[in-house]
C-alpha cells in the first residue's frame, strides 16, 4: 500500500493586504448596514436642527447675540452625543452580525484590522468637527444676514476648540476600548452612556457628601479631567489628574479588551 505525502498550501509568497485597503473597508463599513447609515443620518439631521432652533431663538430676540464659535459648539455638541456609537458599532458589529469569521480569515492579523478600525473611528471625528465648523460657517452668515444693523462677529476661540477636539477624540476613544473589552453592541452603548454622563455625576455628588472622597476624585473622575482642558494651559496637577484617569478608563479598558479580541473564539 502506498501512502501519498500531505500536500501543503504554501502562502509565504502571497502579498498581504495593504493597510490602506483595510482602513477603506472598515471606514465604509460605517454606512454599510441599514443600522449605520440611519445613525450617521440621525447625527447629522439632529445637528442641524440644534442648528436651525439656535439660529432662529438668536435672530428673534434682540438681547441674544451669537457669534462663529457659538454655532460650531451648536452643531458639534449635538454630533458628538451619538458619534461614538458608530465607533462602537465598528468593533462590536464583527461580533453581534458574525462577519468575524469573514474578516479574519481574509486578514489572520487581528491586530491590523483592530488598528484600522481605531483610524476609522478618528476619522469619523475629524469629519464631525469639519462638518460643525462648515455648518457654523453657514448659520453665522445667515445670522449676520438677518441681523443686517449688526456686523458678523467671527470670534472662534482657538483654545476652547483645541479642548472639544482632545475630549471628542477621548471620546471616540473611550466608546472604542469599552466596546473591544465587551463585544456587545446594546452593552457597550449602555455602559459608554453611563460611563458619559451619568458617573460623572455620582462622582461630583459622592465628591459633596464625603471628604475623603473630595480628595480621590480628581484622579479617577475622568470626564472632569477633560472638561479642564477648555481652559489650557493647565497646571501639573491637572495633566496629572488627566494622565491617571484617562489610564483608568482608556488604557485599561482598551488592553484588556485587545487581549480578549486576539484570544477570542471565532463562530
Amino acid at each position: 500500500m502506498t501512502t501519498t505525502a500531505p500536500v501543503g498550501l504554501d502562502i509565504s509568497g502571497t502579498t498581504s493586504i495593504p493597510f490602506s485597503r483595510l482602513f477603506r473597508v472598515e471606514l465604509r463599513k460605517t454606512v454599510d448596514t441599514r443600522a449605520g447609515r440611519w445613525l450617521v443620518g440621525i447625527t447629522i439631521g439632529a445637528a442641524l436642527l440644534a442648528e436651525g432652533i439656535f439660529l432662529a431663538v438668536v435672530a428673534t430676540h434682540s438681547d441674544a447675540t451669537a457669534q462663529y464659535g457659538d454655532f460650531v459648539g451648536a452643531a458639534a455638541f449635538v454630533s458628538s452625543i451619538l458619534l461614538p456609537v458608530v465607533g462602537i458599532m465598528l468593533v462590536t458589529s464583527e461580533w453581534s452580525q458574525r462577519t468575524a469569521m469573514t474578516t479574519f480569515t481574509l486578514e489572520p492579523r487581528r491586530m491590523r484590522i483592530v488598528v484600522a478600525k481605531l483610524l476609522a473611528g478618528v476619522t469619523l471625528t475629524a469629519f464631525v468637527i469639519a462638518f460643525a465648523l462648515v455648518v457654523g460657517l453657514v448659520c453665522n452668515l445667515l445670522y449676520g444676514a438677518l441681523q443686517s444693523h449688526q456686523s458678523i462677529d467671527w470670534t472662534f476661540g482657538w483654545s476652547g476648540f483645541a479642548g472639544f477636539v482632545i475630549n471628542q477624540t477621548f471620546a471616540m476613544l473611550g466608546g472604542f476600548a469599552l466596546a473591544c473589552l465587551l463585544l456587545n453592541t446594546p452593552a457597550a452603548i449602555v455602559v459608554f452612556f453611563i460611563y458619559k454622563w451619568v458617573l460623572p455625576g455620582l462622582f461630583a455628588l459622592g465628591a459633596a457628601l464625603m471628604s475623603w472622597f473630595n480628595s480621590l476624585v480628581g484622579w479617577i473622575d475622568f470626564q472632569a479631567a477633560q472638561n479642564e482642558l477648555y481652559d489650557m494651559p493647565l497646571t501639573g496637577t491637572q495633566w496629572a489628574h488627566l494622565a491617571v484617569s484617562g489610564f483608568i478608563w482608556l488604557v485599561i479598558p482598551l488592553a484588556i479588551g485587545i487581549w480578549r479580541i486576539r484570544r477570542a473564539e471565532v463562530k
